[in-house]
């Protein structure tokens, strides 16, 4: 059986899937290209073409730089926050101890949970009036006030980057620990005899073997941190005073709520592309450090 007729069998065995996949992400990707040269709006008229007047509008303007400013460090403080106590967790419980697979087990339900189930079970915990935080932090006397933790500009970020972390850091764990059972015992029951402490153990021992499950640990949790919605939507809506407002709720702001359909196109695409190339140059850096390596 030649090569050309594998290869061509292997196409055709993959034609419905093709078909499929044009059928539902294809055609409104094209369609969604198209409302973003007009200035359609939602409900009405199909809009006139306006060529680039969307994306000018959209680049130059002072919400989407702000958002941009906020979804960045959305992303970065959650992610990192993420990676650092997933890593401590998995090194936790790849340790000998009573309980622990009842231990790894609970640490999958947060992860497990839907987030809009989580969003709101940290909407209560933040409560300004009955809160678990606020009831927590007066009994130990940090603080002699009940605050409105999502109410506060200052405070409602980083009420949701502990939300996101708490939600998604049992990811990063689960791959770490799996990383963690391929590092052979001798090697670092070899490490102790020779001396070397837990912080050495960890830097030439550990961590080598960690370093390609964690990358592709932080491209998934980064590309899904950049374009967050459901957590914030439901905790703050983007408020207070657009505190907490990320690329993905200004998307939907500007096509539903403004019913600006060809705007929000635009936006949506612009959106795409800054993820499509943060993946890209995430694919670039895997392929690097795997050849290094």
């Amino acid at each position: 059986m030649t090569s050309t007729w594998i290869t061509t069998r292997a196409w055709f065995l993959m034609l419905p899937l093709l078909i499929v996949m044009v059928a539902i992400i294809g055609w409104p990707l094209v369609d969604t290209v198209r409302l973003s040269f007009t200035d359609a709006k939602l409900v009405g008229t199909e809009g006139s073409f306006v060529g680039f007047d969307n994306y000018v509008k959209i680049l130059s303007g002072s919400n989407f730089q702000r958002t941009l400013v906020t979804t960045f460090w959305f992303a970065v403080l959650s992610v990192a926050l993420e990676m650092v106590i997933g890593v401590l967790a998995a090194l936790l419980l790849n340790q000998q101890f009573y309980g622990r697979s009842v231990l790894r087990a609970l640490m999958i339900l947060p992860w497990a949970l839907p987030t809009v189930v989580n969003a709101t079970l940290w909407r209560l915990i933040y409560n300004p009036e009955y809160g678990a935080l606020n009831a927590a932090l007066m009994r130990v006397g940090l603080i002699d006030a009940y605050r409105s933790w999502l109410g506060e500009p200052g405070t409602a970020l980083a009420s949701l980057i502990i939300a996101d972390c708490w939600k998604n850091f049992p990811l990063v764990a689960l791959i770490a620990l799996a990383a963690l059972q391929a590092v052979p015992r001798d090697i670092t029951a070899a490490s102790m005899v020779d001396g070397a402490g837990a912080w050495s153990r960890f830097r030439f021992v550990i961590m080598p073997y960690l370093a390609g499950p964690l990358m592709v640990a932080l491209v998934l949790r980064t590309i899904e941190a950049f374009k967050v919605f459901d957590i914030i939507w439901v905790m703050t809506r983007g408020g207070p005073a657009n505190s907490t407002r990320t690329l993905s709720i200004l998307v939907y702001q500007e096509a539903f709520s403004f019913q600006r359909a060809g705007s929000g196109a635009s936006l949506a695409l612009v959106v795409t592309l800054l993820v499509t190339v943060l993946a890209v140059a995430y694919a670039a850096l895997i392929r690097k450090s795997a050849g290094a390596s």
